[in-house]
């Protein structure tokens, strides 16, 4: 009988290029607190969020993942016609069918593009990343976009204690392409299903179908979450830095789900981490923009005012279902 023929190109993937949206919105802990009978010191202390932003109207999960594409591309030097795959994380786009990803490449000009989306929430970006790179590597894909986009803000009650103050809106991209040889290390992933209703939806959207005043809004148990990201997530992390190849000390930053500040220092402090690798705290004036977090972290980290790091930069996921997901990425 014939037998299937796969040929994989030798080498591997690398990360080429980043890019992020912030909506114009900054909005401080004194605009939220209101509703939820805190203050901003109170906030400070729980999370470490100064502030955060909040998309208007016409700031959609599509048009900002398509600007932060853009930018992605840009960053490069890569024209859109040459994007062949395009990956889309985002746990806030409300419109079931179609899937948001092929209406962000079409925007983003990469017109006959593969484009899917992928549904793990705040680590729905590593999961998307690890995808890009398992094509890249066996030659399905050429040029790939990661897109982590969210408009958290159409899912949060601002009145519910556990998440108003936290989360806020956003886009952030990669371009991932082909390179001499593997500049991605492997992941290191998995879930936690008995733990699925620690961050969930308060019920499904046929509820809304059924009590038209009613709407669905994401619940969290903040302190159970955060026990289990420092007891599960360290020793991931650790695990995808041995699967690279590495130890700690080779690692030049440290980029995790911007959750909150407590557990991103946390994480840092369970890993002994040296004083010379950068850690990503974008959380402080982001909020946790859930899958966008991550790139706009890295974003923020290779773009901003403080010198870019060079070498390999950890990565990690972590949210509802429960899902995580953790690998070291070199950069640009």
């Amino acid at each position: 009988m014939p037998a299937v023929q796969i040929s994989c190109p030798p080498g591997g993937a690398r990360l080429l290029g980043v890019g992020a949206y912030r909506p114009d919105r900054v909005v401080t802990n004194d605009e939220v607190c209101g509703p939820i009978d805190s203050s901003d010191e109170w906030i400070r202390q729980r999370s470490g969020i100064v502030s955060r932003r909040h998309a208007r109207p016409d700031e959609t999960v599509a048009s900002m993942a398509t600007a932060a594409a853009k930018d992605a591309l840009a960053f490069a030097g890569v024209p859109a016609d040459r994007v062949d795959t395009v990956i889309v994380a985002s746990m806030s786009n409300l419109q079931q069918s179609p899937p948001i990803a092929p209406e962000i490449a079409h925007r983003t000009g990469a017109v006959a593009a593969a484009a899917l989306d992928v549904g793990a929430a705040c680590s729905g970006f590593c999961h998307g990343l690890a995808v890009a790179d398992a094509l890249v590597r066996a030659g399905t894909a050429g040029y790939t976009l990661v897109i982590g986009a969210e408009r958290m803000t159409d899912i949060i009650d601002p009145r519910d204690r556990s998440t108003a103050f936290l989360f806020g809106d956003g886009a952030g991209a990669v371009l991932i392409g082909p390179d001499a040889r593997p500049r991605i290390g492997p992941v290191v992933w998995g879930s936690d299903g008995a733990r699925s209703g620690l961050i969930a939806h308060t019920d499904s959207w046929l509820a809304v179908r059924d009590k038209p005043d009613f709407w669905p809004t994401m619940r969290m148990a903040g302190q159970e979450v955060f026990r289990w990201a420092i007891q599960k997530i360290a020793p991931t992390a650790r695990a995808a830095v041995e699967a690279a190849g590495l130890g700690v000390a080779d690692l030049a930053a440290f980029v995790p789900h911007q959750a909150n500040l407590r557990i991103v220092d946390k994480l840092a402090a369970a890993l002994r981490l040296p004083d010379a690798v950068r850690v990503a705290r974008d959380v402080v004036t982001a909020g946790n923009t859930s899958a966008a977090s991550i790139p706009l972290a890295l974003h923020a980290m290779l773009t901003g005012d403080a010198p870019a790091p060079s070498g390999p930069a950890l990565l990690t996921g972590f949210g509802a279902g429960l899902s995580y997901a953790a690998l070291v990425v070199e950069l640009p």
